[in-house]
């Protein structure tokens, strides 16, 4: 696992995946230090490793059923906050089906099959395909979704959410200034 397919489980609903990792990686380690490990190709800066951290710490703290609430609390009962990113675009006027058949040939181009439960723009599916990038790749492919990541971080900061943080962490992978490091 690295670093954006850490951050895809933890942008994804908190069910059976998360709650049996949290459980594995229970005390091994400083929660820092299992972030760093993960992140072995340093695809993430010292500051964002700490906010990642910090975002596992929390839900670690958390019980589980309060965690799943407030994921739906957060995530589908609040529009402005939806992970399917070209819902922040379009809502559901119908540009927004050509844009998601268009995100689904590219990952055909790649070799990956969309899972049939999800749409394409969903952004832990989204993360789940950049991590099997070159991370040069998934650099540019994560800033293509730059102004929607804003958006919802802005959205998600505005509400308090304990996920904003994760979100500013991807729309920062995908800048231009980690571009040209």
């Amino acid at each position: 696992m690295n670093a954006l397919k850490l951050i895809s489980l933890l942008l994804d609903y908190p069910g059976e995946d998360l709650h049996t990792w949290l459980a594995e990686n229970a005390g091994q380690q400083s929660t820092l230090d299992l972030v760093r490990r993960l992140d072995a190709e340093h695809r993430l800066a010292d500051d964002e490793r700490a906010e990642v951290a910090a975002f596992i710490d929390q839900l670690r703290q958390t019980d589980r059923v309060e965690r799943e609430a407030d994921y739906v609390q957060t995530f589908d009962m609040t529009p402005e906050h939806s992970l399917h990113l070209t819902h922040h675009i379009f809502g559901d006027d119908r540009g927004r089906g050509p844009a998601l058949i268009d995100l689904s040939e590219y990952y055909k181009s790649y070799g990956l099959e969309n899972v049939e439960s999800e749409l394409p723009d969903y952004l832990p599916l989204m993360l789940e395909f950049a991590a099997q990038l070159d991370p040069a790749e998934a650099r540019v492919f994560l800033g293509d979704a730059g102004k929607v990541l804003d958006v919802l971080a802005g959205n998600l900061d505005k509400a308090g959410s304990p996920y904003a943080p994760l979100v500013r962490v991807v729309r920062s992978y995908g800048t231009l200034t980690r571009l040209a490091a």
